[in-house]
């Protein structure tokens, strides 16, 4: 399939990925706004590509090991965060394999307080064996994280912690409650080949307004993984400061991360929980006027299947509320064409709510691109290799 942007471009394009192949160090700016798990594969299959793409990450969960680490020390999720750097670690023998495998464990859930306790101990003092693995001078540098975290852990519950969190919580700590240093050594400690970001960097929560009346805060009761999917539509996202109180709060992204949009070469809006991945990362004040900024290609992955927070949604009514916070910061002088272009989808092999209605995202003057992004592998949902490809074909 041939499209047109600036110039004629094949959806894939073989010549292009294979100049990307050859030299992944000068690959595109490819800039994503998601959360942590729904683009994980895909991130690891681009590394193949490009160095250079951008992942603005949602700080915002509120469940789970993230909740525990929140709860304690009042800061942004940084879960996420540690997924999206895992994802894009070189785990290779080029790499830093010790480092990874010891980022990427997690503390035994079904041990007690004391054999949890000793279990930390060990990594302290660099007796554990995922630490002993390390060589010098990075062992230092993560025993030090250890020995931050335990002079302000207190109580903190081990049980199942990631190990990567909690480096990334004792180097945000560490550092003023700044995240970007210790993004920035972790970073170097595994080898990422990407940039990665929070939204913001702060401690915040998702609201939202169900169609029935009702409100929610909290991402955790509205993804349907831990509290059961919602019953009514959602009809309005929004930041607040506490779990208990709805009250919007307003927020401003930092000149870094609008720089960091403004650099990109093609902005994505992609597959992962529409409101808490995706929607989620567009509500601080300022994302929209940065994308306008940008005049790159934007375009918009949608989920296949079944997504519990698009309940009443069809894809037509997805990207009308996907261009409502791509606009809010200025509805009469962003248009739609500032902030979004393309839509790509499988009308073949995907499954999409109210199927794929071209004359009316036409009508909103956005191009939709068909091509084959699910395989018989990866089916219903999206194929990380086919859609990278399709992706890196648009740069």
């Amino acid at each position: 399939m041939r499209i047109k942007i600036e110039r004629e471009v094949r959806v894939p394009d073989p010549i292009k990925l294979e100049r990307y192949r050859r030299t992944p160090d000068l690959g595109p700016r490819i800039l994503f706004f998601s959360g942590g798990t729904a683009l994980k594969k895909t991130s690891t299959e681009l590394t193949q590509y490009t160095h250079n793409s951008i992942h603005i990450i949602t700080p915002f969960d509120s469940g789970g090991s993230s909740a525990v680490i929140r709860n304690k020390f009042k800061m942004l999720a940084v879960g996420d965060i540690r997924n999206r750097l895992m994802a894009l670690a070189d785990q290779s023998v080029l790499g830093n394999p010790a480092i990874y495998k010891l980022f990427a464990y997690r503390l035994p859930k079904e041990a007690d307080d004391t054999e949890l306790r000793a279990e930390f101990e060990q990594l302290m003092s660099g007796e554990h064996p995922l630490v002993r693995d390390i060589h010098a001078p990075m062992r230092k540098i993560i025993r030090n994280h250890f020995i931050q975290f335990a002079d302000i852990m207190e109580d903190f519950n081990l049980r199942g912690a990631s190990i990567g969190n909690i480096i990334l919580t004792a180097g945000y700590i560490g550092n003023r409650r700044h995240i970007d240093p210790v993004i920035y050594i972790f970073s170097k400690l595994v080898e990422v080949r990407g940039i990665v970001r929070p939204t913001v960097n702060m401690d915040l929560h998702l609201a939202a307004e169900l169609e029935d009346g009702s409100f929610v805060v909290g991402q955790h009761l509205l993804t349907g993984k831990e509290a059961g999917p919602i019953t009514s539509s959602i009809k309005k996202l929004w930041l607040a400061e506490n779990l208990g109180d709805s009250t919007p709060c307003e927020v401003e992204i930092r000149e870094k991360l609008d720089d960091l949009i403004r650099s990109a070469e093609l902005i994505c809006y992609p597959l992962g929980s529409f409101y808490s991945s995706v929607v989620a990362n567009l509500l601080p004040k300022g994302i929209g006027n940065a994308i306008k900024g940008n005049g790159c290609p934007k375009v918009f992955t949608p989920n296949t299947g079944t997504d519990p927070e698009l309940m009443g949604h069809s894809l037509t009514d997805q990207i009308n509320k996907l261009l409502y916070y791509l606009r809010k910061d200025d509805l009469d002088n962003i248009a739609i064409g500032d902030v979004l272009n393309f839509i790509l989808v499988d009308s073949v092999n995907g499954i999409y709510p109210g199927g794929v209605d071209k004359n009316e995202i036409n009508k909103l003057g956005i191009q939709v691109i068909d091509c084959e992004l699910i395989s018989e592998e990866s089916a219903p949902y999206l194929d990380p290799a086919l859609l990278s490809k399709a992706l890196l074909s648009l740069t």
